[in-house]
């Protein structure tokens, strides 16, 4: 993407509960994109966000790629500053979650029928990831 990159380092005392503890980057003027595997209650999620806005990044945006979103995660993510949450169905939503006006799930259908297919005329998967 050739853009600079900033981490967020969280810990985490106990299951279920994590901390932002430091914001390793410049972010102030920038917008950001947080990425990554899984969101659950979304709790890091919504504290990352909020880290990075207090650091100056104008908005934050997240793209995970499974969105479990169990418990109240659905609220608490339309009641935090993140502009947009973009998960996959590889989990399938709730009703709330399509209801909801800052997530959004793309379909990874085409790339698994892909990736089947190639796997039938023995070509390459990998390729679909580089």
């Amino acid at each position: 993407m050739d853009v600079p990159i900033a981490i967020c380092d969280k810990r985490r005392d106990r299951p279920g509960e994590s901390e932002v503890m430091h914001v390793i980057g410049d972010v102030a003027g920038k917008r950001c994109i947080l990425l990554d595997d899984i969101v659950d209650s979304g709790g890091t999620l919504v504290n990352a966000a909020e880290a990075l806005l207090k650091h100056g990044a104008i908005e934050v945006m997240a793209y995970i790629t499974h969105g479990v979103l169990s418990g109240g995660a659905v609220s608490r993510i339309q009641a935090s500053k993140l502009k947009s949450l973009v998960i996959t169905d590889s989990i399938q939503p709730t009703a709330a979650v399509l209801a909801a006006k800052n997530i959004r799930v793309v379909s990874i259908a085409p790339l698994i029928g892909e990736a089947i297919l190639r796997t039938a005329r023995e070509e390459s998967v990998s390729s679909l990831f580089c």
